[in-house]
């Protein structure tokens, strides 16, 4: 009898390949190997083949094949990040359509699993007769939303960018501000939005959708998106699968310092009385300005409250662009200049701050943390979630407009920020207002505490999301 494999193809980006590792170590515990493709010639990075190697050493059944080397595109204008990203993906249909051609020669494919950046390589699965299921690895707002997006397109001529003071209606969603949207799909003049418009085009095709998220977290979503209300035709929506909260392991730190870094940090938090500590950290592209560091600083000291901060090297050192450059661990900076003078000094008995970064999983589980700034990426929301800590939502970039919306409008776990209109800065004041707001407020508490026994209930033994995923793996055999 031919091997029944899984074949999945994550985006390009350590971070990509870790959630897409995630998910296939929760389906091969159903009897299927699995092979995950990997494109080489963008983003590549050391730590992803030493990331590659323990994988393949725990889990025997999944294996790794790396796609020929591929160029990314040159363009003649300048164009944004995403762009030569998806760009670059398209550019590896070809090899991908070859592989799968290969493999099937030996093996039986039961699955195409792709991440929705890499849904130009859907035609040459499905001319071979093999089922394709897109993860998304954001929650069901967002999915809703990307869903909806072709309907949007059509319904103005304006980049999203420049709609100042429009609001946009999409089921399943709050009222979202059109300049808040994600960043692919904010410019039409970016041939990242007409990448992003083809693939969320692509959306209603795939035999099934996997979600990383639970039916009872986001329930408008949920039901907006079952009843068809975000797809062009409702009644050929696809399968929708919700199996979260999946949460990736933490990354391996990179050399000894960072390994005692993060000791220092968890033997702190474990000296505080419970429920004291605000941890703040924005996630592998949050840098910020200067200036606002300085205003995060002032707000922390005026709280009077104890904090765990994490601090990356800031933004104008090199010109970056919010949410293009990765913070990565032992960036070099000097961290007492970055800070109003003393800061250190005064805040050293009931403050910790560590550069680059802390062990997120590890630190939310401490029961000294009682509160957690966040920049509203879905991973953090989960570990949130997970954790049971309230948050302050403190959306930068991408998808976490919309998930801030979840958060505090239907979740009821988080308090937002509000930027000031002259700068965008999110002032000292407003800092300590929401640190304090967050580590006081009973209820935002009990609710935290409350979605924490649900994301555990769903991925139980007879949960939402482990009989969402049986379902879909019986549907397989």
């Amino acid at each position: 009898m031919e091997e029944e494999r899984i074949v999945m193809f994550p985006s390009a980006g350590i971070g990509h390949i870790v959630a897409m590792v995630e998910l296939a170590k929760l389906i091969k515990t159903h009897r299927f190997s699995i092979t995950i493709l990997l494109t080489t010639g963008l983003l590549d990075h050391p730590s992803i083949d030493a990331y590659i190697r323990r994988i393949t050493a725990l889990h025997p059944s999944i294996s790794f094949l790396r796609l020929p080397r591929t160029t990314p595109a040159t363009f003649t204008t300048a164009v944004s990040f995403a762009a030569k990203g998806l760009s670059f993906n398209k550019r590896n249909a070809p090899h991908v359509a070859a592989t799968l051609t290969q493999i099937s020669k030996t093996a039986t494919i039961k699955a195409f699993v792709i991440d929705l950046f890499c849904a130009t390589t859907m035609d040459s699965a499905s001319s071979m007769g093999i089922p394709v299921y897109f993860f998304f690895t954001s929650g069901a707002a967002v999915l809703a939303l990307y869903s909806y997006f072709p309907k949007l397109h059509q319904e103005s001529s304006v980049s999203f960018k420049d709609m100042v003071g429009v609001e946009l209606r999409v089921p399943g969603n709050a009222p979202l501000k059109a300049v808040d949207l994600p960043e692919p799909i904010l410019d039409r003049y970016d041939p990242a939005y007409w990448d992003m418009l083809d693939f969320c085009t692509r959306l209603a095709t795939a035999r099934g959708i996997i979600v990383n998220s639970f039916e009872e977290l986001e329930p408008t979503a949920v039901n907006a998106v079952a009843q068809g209300a975000c797809f062009p035709d409702p009644t050929r929506a696809p399968r929708i699968h919700y199996i979260g909260p999946l949460l990736a392991e933490p990354q391996q730190s990179d050399g000894a310092e960072r390994g005692t870094e993060s000791k220092e940090c968890l033997r702190w938090l474990d000296e505080q009385p419970s429920r004291s500590v605000v941890y703040l950290c924005f996630g592998s592209r949050g840098s910020f300005s200067v200036s606002q560091l300085g205003e995060i600083a002032k707000g922390l000291e005026r709280s009077g409250k104890r904090f765990l901060w994490v601090v990356k090297k800031p933004l104008e050192e090199d010109g970056a662009k919010q949410g293009q450059e990765l913070a990565k661990p032992g960036d070099e900076f000097d961290l007492p200049s970055l800070l109003p003078n003393g800061f250190l000094e005064r805040t050293k008995d009931r403050g910790m701050v560590v550069k680059a970064w802390a062990p997120q999983v590890e630190v939310l589980s401490r029961e000294s943390v009682g509160g957690f700034v966040s920049h509203c990426g879905w991973n953090s929301v989960l570990e949130g979630v997970v954790a049971g800590v309230p948050m302050v939502a403190w959306p930068l970039y991408a998808e976490q407009h919309v998930n801030r919306e979840v958060m505090v409008g239907e979740m009821k776990v988080a308090v937002a920020v509000k930027e000031r209109e002259e700068d965008g800065l999110v002032s000292g004041e407003e800092v300590e207002k929401r640190v304090r707001e967050v580590m006081e407020n009973k209820q935002i508490r009990e609710t935290s505490v409350k979605l924490k026994h649900m994301a555990m209930a769903a991925v139980s033994h007879s949960g939402s999301s482990t009989t969402s995923l049986a379902n879909l793996v019986h549907s397989w055999i």
